[in-house]
């Protein structure tokens, strides 16, 4: 939400809740944090790369000028204050005083505009950092923003892994910023932690930054991030407290195993602004799928909440639009389509599409791309016999078969997962604007839908600084792509963070464990 926010102080910051639980105790000083993390980065600069596997260590080397807590409220961070104008066209960064980068040198305004520029040129998300035409530097502290339209999403386009401040005096050699040395090896970072070492496929390890810009922070010693691909050696470690901590577990047995565990929480909180949502995605030009009717009778067909109960086994909760049920901006009140086979066939016998002696009317290909998402993908096929359409389910044997596959549009449906990241700008835009239909760039349109009207809602949303007037806009556009289904949403993935008793104030607030966690401590 745009506003204009000024004067809000480092020393009130070291009282609000920034991007973590509140508690009464005391944090302690000292002690190795262990924590787990799911896949191997390519490499650990979130300024040109997107993702949670470059996200949880990344937000730890790298500082964003805000961070953003549970209530979707931004709060200091390397900003310690700053304002937008009345007519949200420029938006005034007040940097705090005598922040330096790992390597001693000082963080001013010139590379907050160098990591805007880096980011606009290299990040896979176009649209955060879109409306931005320069920044201006009047002296060391201050960086102004100067936007060629109103951008609602550019306070929060500037936490978390979505702008990390990087040094213009080690990327401005020349080099291409996505291959640069200094993305994996001798990081020179602006966050609350230093690189150690960088193993592939077995750990990061991260040590305290001693002259991290918040006087006291951060607690721990070290972070060594275990890489931990299998889920249940995640699950075993957590229970035997060989890991203190591990981010975005989404397998419903594992997560229901370790709420029973003694001495962990399992905590769902924290991945509102991630946003994940799995949804069957549909070839909107490509028959039959391309007949909206045939795309309403399938969604008739399947039974949301068997999915969420019986399949995710109570973890994930109903997902009914593309913008996520933890969004303000979410709107409850569109078509569900609950499941109803009668009405799933007349739709499909009033479109033409008679059954044949065998009970078939036509035949489907339904791809899915990883082994979490098999269950609910082997679930459709019953499903849809039952209302006489043929599924063949086609496995990839891996995530690149699948995102070649899809990206090039050569399918009829998918089982996809796509977050939100934290505005319908940044991630909620991209699935259904007509002019992001590219074929090769998976987590576009693949779908290739395309409405003018929806176009337009969008377009107006994007850059309404009312809060009341885009809740309504968005609303209109849920309710608009609701009855046309390119796709199908179906839940919310479980994300959880576990944690062990003995961690102190596990992050919380929208961005989960990729907000920096110099408020986390060890008892």
């Amino acid at each position: 939400m745009l506003k204009t926010v000024k004067l809000i102080t480092t020393a009130l910051a070291a009282v609000l809740v920034s991007g973590g639980l509140a508690t009464a105790e005391e944090p302690k000083r000292g002690g190795t944090l262990v924590m787990s993390i799911q896949n191997t980065p390519r490499h650990l600069n979130p300024a040109v790369q997107s993702g949670i596997a470059t996200g949880e260590p990344g937000t730890q080397l790298f500082a964003a000028p805000l961070r953003y807590d549970e209530n979707w409220d931004p709060q200091p961070y390397l900003a310690k204050s700053w304002d937008v104008s009345e007519d949200g066209l420029t938006v005034t960064l007040n940097l705090v005083e005598g922040a330096t980068f790992h390597d001693g040198k000082p963080i001013t305004s010139k590379d907050v505009a160098f990591s805007i520029k880096t980011v606009q040129e290299n990040h896979p998300f176009k649209t955060m950092f879109a409306p931005v035409e320069s920044v201006g530097t009047p002296d060391a502290n201050t960086a102004v923003i100067k936007l060629s339209e109103p951008h609602p999403a550019l306070l929060l386009a500037m936490s978390s892994q979505l702008l990390p401040i990087i040094p213009e005096h080690v990327y401005g050699d020349g080099q291409d910023p996505k291959s640069h040395p200094a993305n994996s090896e001798g990081v020179v970072g602006s966050g609350p932690f230093k690189l150690v070492e960088f193993t592939r496929d077995q750990h990061i390890i991260l040590e305290r930054n001693e002259n991290f810009f918040i006087e006291g922070r951060p607690y721990l010693d070290k972070i060594v991030m275990r890489i931990i691909k299998d889920g249940s050696a995640r699950t075993i470690a957590l229970e035997n407290g060989e890991v203190h901590m591990s981010g975005f577990e989404q397998s419903p047995q594992n997560i229901n195993r370790l709420k029973k565990a003694d001495g962990v929480t399992a905590e769902p909180e924290g991945y509102a602004a991630i946003g994940p949502i799995a949804w069957l995605a549909f070839n909107t030009v490509r028959e039959p799928t391309s007949d909206v009717n045939v795309r309403k009778a399938i969604a008739y067909a399947v039974d949301r909440n068997f999915i969420t109960k019986a399949i995710m086994l109570g973890t994930a909760s109903p997902a009914k639009t593309g913008i996520h049920p933890g969004s303000w901006l979410h709107e409850p009140d569109v078509e569900s389509y609950d499941v109803d086979l009668d009405k799933a066939n007349q739709l499909l016998d009033d479109a033409g599409y008679a059954k044949g002696d065998d009970g078939m009317r036509f035949k489907l290909v339904l791809d899915y791309g990883w082994a979490g998402i098999k269950a609910p993908a082997e679930y459709i096929k019953p499903q849809l016999k039952k209302i006489g359409i043929d599924v063949e389910i086609r496995s990839s044997p891996d995530f690149p078969t699948w995102s070649k596959r899809i990206s090039n549009h050569d399918f009829d449906m998918t089982w996809d997962v796509v977050f939100n990241w934290g505005d319908p700008v940044i991630g909620v835009h991209r699935t259904y604007q007509s002019s992001n239909i590219k074929k090769g760039v998976i987590w576009s349109n693949t779908q290739s839908y395309s409405n003018e009207k929806v176009d337009e809602l969008m377009d107006a949303a994007g850059k309404e600084t009312d809060p009341d007037k885009r809740k309504a806009l968005y609303s209109e556009f849920q309710k608009l792509v609701a009855d046309e289904l390119p796709v199908y949403w179906a839940y919310t993935l479980p994300y959880h963070t576990i944690y062990s008793d003995k961690v102190g104030n596990p992050p919380g607030g929208i961005w989960a464990t990729v907000a920096p966690l110099d408020r986390v401590y060890l008892k």
